[in-house]
């Protein structure tokens, strides 16, 4: 055996070499995915990092997290807020609630909104389909948006703004907010605000300066990490809605994505997805913990800064330290 040559190391197939020689020069990326999914059994890949309801899984905190939101809309409170950690599942859960709000409802979606005071009324109306010519004055803009308020009230409709990464908004733009909400007709409010966003939110909502508009915000949760064993719960849902009819991540590994992801659904989806493809090229139906820890020894998961340098997981009680 030569010298940089082991025993030990797998055979390992590249995706290349699943496939038909000669049939990759036509193929797309989407293709050679249906090559890692079929290997598994699956009809789609269970882990993409793209917000899809059809994923959403309900655990205790994003069911919690969900009637708060609902709760919010069905009060009519001036101000809701949602926030949790960077991929907790917050934009799912937005776009939970936007397939499922009635035809009385009209919703302006504004996502990562920045500038001045009169930008964000731009980007308010412009969520809400209306016009807001570039030449058109702070006053003007709010009379408009202040009609099209008591329009659609008379109409009997709702307006409903949500901010997504509402933690961008700066503390002018968060005070501007609360005085929208002052515009109402008689003991109706005309419009209600859901904001979403990363902690330093509800510190921002904290401070002394915005004591107002904390005091308008009728619900808010905070959505924790997942448990252990949410996250082992959470894998096995998405594969079965990916078509899965066995269990593919065995309980070890389970539980060192749970501690290498933090619990974060992100994470643990960035994470499953690299495991199964460490699985799929050394041919293996199922993904253990050293193919997990294979993954982070390897450095292929970036968790932004957290600490991946983890022991390897033999079984529930034995571990050694990775070469």
């Amino acid at each position: 055996m030569k010298d940089t040559e082991r025993a030990d190391v797998p055979r390992v197939k590249s995706l290349e070499r699943c496939i038909p020689q000669g049939a990759l020069s036509g193929m797309g990326m989407n293709s050679t995915l249906d090559i890692y999914t079929q290997h598994f059994g699956l009809t789609e890949r269970p882990f993409s990092l793209v917000p899809d309801p059809d994923f959403l899984f309900w655990s205790r905190l994003h069911t919690r997290a969900y009637s708060m939101l609902e709760y919010g809309i069905l009060t009519r409170a001036p101000i809701t807020l949602i926030t949790g950690e960077v991929g907790a599942g917050k934009t799912t859960l937005l776009h939970h609630l936007l397939r499922s709000v009635s035809d009385d409802v009209q919703v302006g979606l504004v996502a990562n909104a920045h500038g001045d005071r009169g930008e964000l009324l731009r980007w308010v109306l412009m969520s809400l389909s209306q016009d807001a010519p570039l030449n058109a004055g702070y006053v003007d803009l709010f009379a408009q948006f202040q009609d099209y308020l008591i329009a659609q009230y008379a109409e009997g409709r709702r307006v409903i703004l949500i901010f997504d990464e509402a933690q961008n908004l700066s503390l002018e733009s968060l005070e501007e907010l609360r005085m929208f909400t002052n515009i109402n007709s008689n003991k109706d409010e005309l419009l209600q605000l859901i904001l979403v966003g990363q902690p330093e939110l509800r510190r921002h909502v904290q401070r002394p300066e915005l004591r107002q508009f904390a005091q308008r915000v009728s619900s808010s949760y905070h959505i924790d990490a997942m448990s252990q064993d949410m996250v082992r719960d959470y894998i096995a849902h998405r594969l079965k809605v990916a078509g899965a009819d066995r269990p593919i991540f065995d309980k070890d590994a389970c539980n060192l994505v749970h501690r290498a992801a933090a619990g974060v659904p992100r994470l643990v989806n960035q994470l499953c997805d690299l495991a199964m493809v460490y699985a799929f090229t050394m041919d293996e139906q199922t993904v253990r913990c050293a193919t997990v820890q294979q993954v982070l020894d390897e450095g292929a998961f970036f968790a932004g800064g957290m600490d991946t340098e983890l022991p390897l997981y033999l079984g529930s009680d034995t571990r050694r330290t990775a070469p």
